[in-house]
């Protein structure tokens, strides 16, 4: 199998604004966010499907995961951290995690509904120096 974007920007072939990394998963700034701290944690081993993973790496992933949500939480307090695993795009097991701001009364539709937000590389690097732990 040919080597994912994201195994590229885990092997620093591609460059990334990373906010957490251990030995199984890897945690950087997404380029196209939902919303301002919009974070993804892939595994470094490259899996297509989120089934597929063995019990021990999908609970290292969910946790990390976690990590990076408290982590937004703590730094940005936005009223809620949203999380989606969506599996299109990247053939490369992914969790995407996001501040929420709109409050409860706001769906995911809300937030799929608009066009791509629009980022630059500094925001992205100011907002990563935030959330890096």
């Amino acid at each position: 199998m040919a080597d994912s974007v994201f195994t590229k920007i885990i092997k620093g072939e591609i460059p990334s604004h990373k906010i957490y990394e251990d030995e199984y998963t890897y945690a950087f700034m997404d380029i196209r966010p939902l919303t301002p701290g919009h974070v993804l944690i892939a595994t470094k081993k490259q899996v297509d499907h989120l089934w597929d993973l063995d019990d021990e790496l999908y609970q290292h992933l969910m946790s990390a995961t976690k990590k990076v949500a408290l982590r937004i939480r703590e730094v940005l307090q936005p009223p809620r951290v949203g999380m989606n695993v969506e599996g299109f795009g990247v053939p490369h097991i992914h969790v995407h995690v996001y501040p929420l701001y709109k409050g409860l009364e706001s769906t995911m539709r809300d937030y799929l509904a608009k066009p791509d937000q629009k980022t630059t590389d500094a925001a992205l690097a100011e907002m990563a120096k935030k959330l890096a732990f």
